[in-house]
């Protein structure tokens, strides 16, 4: 309970600084948030080498695994489309309800409801004693590969940002070829995986992707620049690895403080909104989302728990499959589906990327720290069906 709030408090004191932190250093301000961008990537490629070294599979039962793949996508899939439509037609006036540039912008903002919080929820379960039930190991197949269709996702939700161009098709390929190596060699080199070692694998993954951007912008310039996220080569790189179980207390620790480290940095991302109208100060130079004029604190309370409900009402489309168990475990199975963090914090940074803002981006932060805050309530849930399930 304590780990879920604190990340819940690291992300609103990252959230407060960035919007004091450019007022109080002027020009240096510039400076501190490239140092933060980079630290953030560091972290987002730690936190996603770990998320892909718990992606273990028996390679025999592909066509299982291809049925919950299925439900993982659908699973991801549900909460998104419900807030995208909620963002444009609850957000955005009416002119815009037909405008495809709103409809990418907030297809691509609203992705952070989708990617259930993999590390989270493991550790939480396993702590109630629930690692040998069934809820558990779907628990933990669903949750990867609905992170796993997130970062895929991604992919065509940047192209239809920006176009596609030349560089964009170098981009899919290169993820056919990540995805094909991660595949034909899962789980077979066995590395160190040490968190000394794992934070080594995070830098060399954040300098190889920004290398490839640097040599592009050399040649080709800014607009012409191929940027590839950390995800899926982390991602990647996680799931070749023979999976090692380091579990000390160092270790714990120094896991958790990148993940605080990440919400804080996430947060800190966030661009300047307290005092400031869209509207008028990025008025054609700003995404239909960030030149939103900002609404009272009243009425994004009010969006932020619709958007909650929104978001875990779509989880729960795993109750519709999987009929040779019991309600109250196929219920279990969906409402421990309903946890977030890091993945989602990672898409919102990404749509920052592309000066996406307003009301929609504080509602996605605010929803994210209400589920973070919720977590303990879930999967304290998950764990009474579980033992209504085992004693019925």
């Amino acid at each position: 309970m304590r780990k879920v709030l604190s990340f819940s408090a690291f992300l609103m004191m990252g959230l407060l600084v960035s919007q004091i932190l450019p007022g109080a250093v002027g020009e240096g301000y510039t400076t501190i948030k490239s140092v933060s961008d980079v630290l953030l990537y560091i972290c987002l490629s730690f936190i996603m080498i770990n998320v892909g070294r718990e992606f273990v599979m028996d390679k025999t039962r592909w066509k299982s695994y291809a049925e919950d793949y299925f439900i993982a996508m659908a699973t991801a899939a549900m909460p998104w489309i419900l807030i995208a439509v909620y963002y444009v037609f609850v957000l955005l006036p009416p002119e815009y309800w037909h405008s495809w540039e709103a409809w990418k912008e907030n297809l691509l903002l609203s992705r952070f409801a989708a990617p259930t919080s993999a590390g989270i929820l493991f550790t939480m379960l396993a702590a109630l004693g629930l690692k040998s039930s069934w809820i558990y190991k779907k628990i933990q197949v669903l949750a990867i590969f609905d992170d796993l269709d997130t970062i895929l996702l991604m992919i065509p939700l940047q192209i239809m940002m920006v176009g596609l161009r030349w560089q964009l098709i170098i981009i899919v390929l290169v993820v056919f070829v990540l995805l094909s190596i991660g595949w034909k060699q899962l789980g077979k080199y066995n590395w160190r995986q040490d968190w000394k070692a794992i934070f080594f694998y995070s830098v060399a993954v954040f300098a190889v992707t920004q290398l490839v951007y640097m040599v592009s912008k050399y040649f080709y310039g800014d607009e012409g620049s191929i940027h590839i996220e950390v995800l899926l080569p982390a991602f990647v790189l996680g799931m070749v690895m023979k999976h090692k179980e380091i579990d000390t207390p160092l270790e714990h620790k120094v896991s958790t403080g990148v993940s605080f480290l990440f919400m804080f940095l996430v947060g800190m991302s966030m661009p300047l909104f307290v005092g400031v109208d869209f509207s008028e100060t990025h008025s054609g130079t700003h995404s239909i989302t960030g030149s939103q004029e900002m609404m009272s604190w009243g009425m994004i309370i009010y969006h932020v728990v619709i958007v909650s409900l929104l978001s875990n009402v779509g989880k729960l489309f795993p109750v519709l499959f999987y009929r040779d168990r019991k309600l109250s475990e196929r219920l279990a199975l969906s409402i421990g589906m309903f946890t977030r963090g890091e993945v989602g914090a990672g898409i919102i940074f990404i749509a920052l990327g592309y000066n996406l803002g307003g009301p929609a981006l504080v509602i996605s932060v605010l929803t994210l720290v209400l589920n973070l805050i919720l977590t303990s309530i879930f999967v304290l849930w998950v764990k009474n069906l579980a033992l209504r399930s085992y004693n019925g």
